[in-house]
């Protein structure tokens, strides 16, 4: 059962301690992948840091990346059998494990990052490290509207969520679909056929790329492969990851004018936290501050 948490605040140094180990983190996920020869790009808010600030925005908690589809389905094996796994976890929404995401994480195992969407669930809840999966976007005005139905259906069959502040529209008819079925079986099996839908055009054959896992807004965007098929580069907390290729015209379509910070009374995270922890893996809060049913 869903719990309310007044809003978390961090403690004196504590965003500084979680951005150090999602850095690591960010590290440790690049080398990884240059070694097994994946794909992938900052992005969103670190590639924004990254192009401003030279790394974290100074409010920012966390490490987003992009990984075209062909890596993003190599991921899973590859990490469970090369990577460290005590140290940090892959995890991905499955038939017997909802996460409320659409994406793949990586997590360390030896911190606390508890999210409220997230609290009802006997996850990981280490520090993590967001895996949004690119997709190539059809030509043609019908196949585009098929492939975003198919990614609405994924999304609501796979976060099991009702998508927020989307409109009306959008609510209503999370809300049907969710109880029409309600078999997790049933919910598993067409979400895990609404992806196969939606990411049928390969990814490097496409003219123009979209992001069908970050929710209905931004599966909306359709940017030009030119984007994406290379990798650019960007200077990070000092240390260079891979970026898209023309990252101006990426994050000017995804968030208009980048560059100007926002105004002073939104420049606050926005992941909703029960509880951080940077010294204490998340399994101690077990039934404290994650998967506690009311008395």
């Amino acid at each position: 059962m869903k719990q309310n948490f007044d809003a978390y605040q961090f403690s004196d140094g504590q965003l500084v301690q979680v951005q150090q180990k999602s850095l690591e983190m960010a590290l440790y996920f690049r080398d990884f992948c240059q070694a097994h020869g994946l794909a992938f790009f900052l992005c969103g808010g670190c590639l924004i840091g990254g192009l401003r600030e030279g790394g974290f925005i100074p409010w920012d908690d966390d490490v987003d990346v992009f990984m075209p589809r062909p890596d993003y389905e190599r991921l899973g094996a590859l990490w469970e059998e090369f990577a460290d796994t005590s140290r940090y976890s892959f995890q991905a929404p499955t038939q017997d494990q909802c996460t409320h995401n659409l994406f793949q994480t990586v997590n360390d195992n030896h911190t606390t990052y508890i999210k409220q969407l997230q609290a009802d669930l006997d996850i990981n809840h280490g520090i993590v490290l967001d895996i949004l999966p690119l997709d190539g976007c059809p030509s043609g005005k019908l196949p585009r509207m098929a492939q975003k139905l198919w990614a609405y259906l994924y999304s609501i069959y796979c976060a099991q969520v009702v998508p927020q502040n989307h409109g009306q529209a959008v609510t209503l008819a999370g809300k049907l679909a969710l109880g029409l079925v309600p078999s997790q079986k049933m919910r598993y099996r067409i979400w895990k056929f609404a992806e196969k839908r939606m990411s049928r055009w390969y990814f490097y054959d496409c003219e123009k790329i979209t992001e069908l896992c970050s929710g209905p807004g931004y599966m909306q965007n359709e940017y030009p492969a030119v984007c994406f098929h290379t990798a650019g580069e960007v200077s990070f907390e000092g240390h260079i990851f891979p970026a898209p290729a023309d990252s101006d015209q990426y994050l000017t379509m995804a968030f208009g004018d980048y560059m100007t910070p926002p105004p002073p009374e939104k420049q606050v995270c926005h992941h909703g936290l029960v509880w951080c922890d940077t010294n204490r893996p998340y399994t101690d809060y077990r039934g404290i501050y994650y998967y506690k049913t009311e008395e």
